[in-house]
This record gives C-alpha cells, structure tokens and sequence, in this order.
C-alpha cells in the first residue's frame, strides 16, 4: 500500500510538474493544441495492432477471461475500442460489459487522453468507442484494441488516416503489441507502413512487443518453427534491425476448446510454449510500472523539444533585431546623404538662392527625414518581408544542430516553428519567450533529475516502506531515453 500510494503521489507531482511549467507555453506558441498533461493524466494504456484475423481480439477475451470483442476469420470489428475497468459492479458477478460509449464522449470528455485525436474526424469518432468491463486485469490499466491491418484498404476507403491514428495512440502507449498469426507471417501493406515508418517516429523501440499468435493452428512443432522463421525474416527487414526483435508465442485455450477437437498433427509442442502465454500477460501487466518511467520520459522529451523551439523562436528575433539596426542605420546614412546632396545641388543651382544658410540646413533636414520616413515605411517593410520569407524558406540556420540528439529535437519542432512565425509574422515578444525558457530549461535539467532520482528510490521501495536492493524491482529502461519524432508523445 505504502508503494502504490508512493507511485500515485509521484505521478500526480509530474501531471503537475507538466500543467504548471511545460502546458503554458506550449499552448501560448501553438507547440501543442491542448495541455501537454492532457497525455498522461490517464490510466497506463496498452495498443494491440495486428492484421486482420491475426487474433488480437480473442487475445484480449482470453485474458479478461470473457468474450467481450467480436472474434472471427473475416474482419469483424472496424472500431477503435478503449476497453477499460468499471468498478462500480461487485467482484463476484461474471465479467462483462458495464457501460459503452460512443467516440464524441470520448473524444471531448477531459478525464480521457484523446481530445488531440478530434482532428481526424467525423469518419473517425463513429470509429471510435469505450467499454467499461469489470474484469480484474483491468484494474490498472486499459486496453486500445484496433481494426486489422489490411492490403489494399486506403485513407479514401476507411475515412481517415489510419497510419496517423496509430501514430498518435502508439504516442501515448505504455506498451504496444504486433500481432500476427501462422497464416500471415507476412507482413500485409498497412502492417508494414506502420512497423517501417509509423512506429519508429511515434514511440520507443522498448515498448514494442511482436506477437505470434494463434500458434495452435500449426499442424506439428515443425510447422511452428518454419512459421516462426518466416516472421523472424520478414520483421528483420522491415525493422532494418541486425537481431531479429523479440517475438512472444501465444494462443487462446478458450478459443482452442471451443473449435472442438484439433485436426490431425502433433500438438504436444503447445505444452511447453505455456509459459510465453503468461509471460506475455505479465508483461501486460507492468505496463503501469513502467508508466512512471515513461512520465518521466515524457517530461524530458518534451522539455527539450519545447526549449528547442524557443531557442529557435528567439533566434529569429535576434536575427530581425541585427537586421532592422543594420538597415535603419543605413537608412540613416542615405537619408542623410541625399538630404545634404539635394540642399547642395539646390544652392548650386540658385533655387533657394534668396535663402539664408539656416534655412537651407532646414530645408536639407526636412528633406533628409522624408527619406528616411520613406525608408523607413516602405522600403523597409519591403525588405523585412523577403527577410521573413528568407528565414522560412531555411529555417536550419536558426539553430546549432551539434549532435543527433539535437538534429532529433529540431526534426520534431521545425514545422512547429514554421506554424508560428507564418501565423504571427514574426511578430511575439523575445523577452517573454526568453522568460519561458527559463522556466522550461528549470523542468528540463532540474526537474527531470529529482524525476530520475524519485524513480531510483522507488526501485528500492518495498510495500511497507522498507528500502531494499532488488535488480527486478527496478523499473525497466529507467537510464536511458530517447527522443521521438513526430507530434510526440
């Protein structure tokens, strides 16, 4: 109790951390469109991908322990379905469904994490639903389960952008699973968009986790092997990896024993393939012990891109600073000139020979800042115009890009940076963007060392509030991070 009470107090300091520090000027310079905390303030969450038919719908009955998502050989489900907990019926009754909801509840409900995703539509919401399930797996967490990946389905067919939608749920997934069965061990066309290009930009390579499902339908153990080798080829040159990525070997008894008797074959290899099943439940189940690294993770990613794009948002005012002094300056410089040649070539040619020299000097001056008004006005406006459009058309020179940690970080603010300039022309105070990235680089460096320090000591931290040593008790990936591209987790 001492640790689970441990946990919430640490997540609830860095939604706060989040809200007070990182949201407010995300906001303000358009970096996100809704609070940053709006991401995690929710419950761990675990997205099952696969193509269709591969079983990621009886993969999840299997383990709520009823059949809550329709099963079947043909794609039987095209919703988006945030399964999660219902804790208002008593644990003695039978799972089931509770409560459903449609995907505009959803969608604008704030308790949930998904109002980033009103963007992708009207198509999209009537594709998107909740169930409320008082299974007990579920208790501390949810699961996203999602229409199969098919061949030759596109944007135009299904009404939105599936690979977007993926993209932003993977974002905000603790864990995601890839599931595949015996009889496509192939990689369908949306499969492969997703793992080559969509995944890598929107969540870590350590909260991917590939599943061969439904491996009770391979006739004999050797059949299994030449099924398994099949996936282990296909995902090596799709991932672009040197090892081949884990794969956990899975299938559903409940399923099994309602097919009725197996054909002919040799089925004793499943006896010893038991344990993949429930290591790939446990694994389910840490996901909300991995959540508090991932916030952490999340707090670091974002502080760093945000700062990033402030540095490049107070580059440019800079840049147009040097370049208004250099050309008022000049400005000044030619107003002056042809003030003082237009009075002389006056005097010489006897126009204003009547006139006393003060008068002329006057005269000289008026002239001079009518020029420079002109400059100043016209010209200038002109010129700070194509200035803009040059930074635009290149904005890389408004940042040192070092290192790929840098080269990253840019990759996944740039467009955001360009939104903003376009859209305010240049025109925002340098002094408050210096001032916000005080308080971001204060999260990024400060913060997000106690974060790491809180989480050490949570790796030791029993239940009854003993420290102790424990190499199993400590989060996984809790030293490392990355950066991800993209809208970015």
């Amino acid at each position: 109790m001492y640790r689970q009470n441990y946990i919430n107090s640490l997540r609830t300091e860095l939604v706060k951390m989040v809200s007070d520090h990182l949201s407010p000027a995300a906001l303000h310079y358009g970096y996100s469109d809704v609070p940053l905390e709006t991401n995690i303030k929710w419950r761990p969450l675990v997205l099952v991908l696969g193509n269709y038919s591969s079983g990621k719908s009886t993969l999840i009955n299997e383990f709520l322990g009823a059949d809550i998502q329709a099963t079947g050989q043909a794609p039987t489900d095209d919703s988006f379905t945030v399964i999660t907990y219902d804790d208002s019926s008593s644990g003695s009754e039978n799972v089931r469904v509770v409560e459903e909801r449609d995907g505009k509840f959803l969608l604008n409900d704030p308790e949930y994490p998904f109002e980033t995703m009103r963007k992708h539509g009207q198509r999209f919401a009537s594709h998107f639903r909740l169930k409320k399930v008082n299974a007990p797996f579920l208790e501390t967490l949810a699961i996203i389960d999602t229409p199969g990946m098919l061949d030759s389905i596109t944007e135009r067919d299904r009404g939105y952008d599936y690979q977007e939608v993926i993209g932003d749920l993977a974002q905000i997934a603790d864990l995601v699973l890839v599931v595949f069965d015996p009889h496509k061990a192939g990689t369908v066309r949306e499969s492969y968009i997703s793992i080559r290009e969509t995944l890598p930009t929107r969540t870590f390579e350590d909260r991917l986790l590939f599943v061969l499902n439904r491996i009770d339908e391979c006739a004999s153990f050797a059949d299994l092997l030449q099924v398994y080798g099949t996936l282990c080829w296909n995902l090596s040159q799709i991932t672009g990896r040197k090892d081949i990525p884990p794969i956990c070997l899975t299938y559903s008894p409940r399923a099994m024993l309602r097919a009725g008797k197996r054909p002919n074959g040799d089925m004793s290899f499943l006896g010893h393939l038991e344990n993949q099943r429930e290591e790939l439940k446990r694994a389910i189940l840490k996901a909300p012990r991995h959540r508090l690294d991932h916030l952490a993770t999340f707090v670091e990613t974002h502080g760093e891109r945000l700062g990033h794009f402030l540095e490049a948002l107070m580059s440019y005012r800079r840049n147009v600073r040097k370049f208004r002094w250099k050309h008022t300056f000049t400005g000044l410089l030619v107003s002056l000139f042809l003030g003082a040649g237009a009075t002389f070539g006056l005097m010489i040619s006897g126009i204003l020979g009547g006139m006393d020299q003060i008068m002329l000097i006057g005269a000289g001056g008026v002239a001079a800042l009518i020029i420079f008004f002109l400059w100043s006005t016209l010209l200038m406006k002109r010129r700070g115009a194509r200035f803009h459009s040059r930074i635009l058309g290149d904005l890389d020179k408004l940042t040192p890009l070092e290192n790929q940690t840098r080269r990253d970080s840019w990759q996944a603010v740039k467009s955001f940076v360009y939104a903003y300039l376009e859209k305010t022309s240049g025109r925002f105070s340098l002094s408050q963007a210096k001032k916000e990235l005080g308080v971001v680089k204060l999260v990024r460096d400060r913060g997000a060392t106690e974060i790491r320090e809180a989480l050490n000591e949570l790796a030791g931290l029993k239940d009854d509030g003993i420290f102790v040593v424990e190499s199993s008790e400590i989060p996984e990936g809790s030293s490392t991070t990355s950066a991800v591209g993209g809208s970015g987790p």
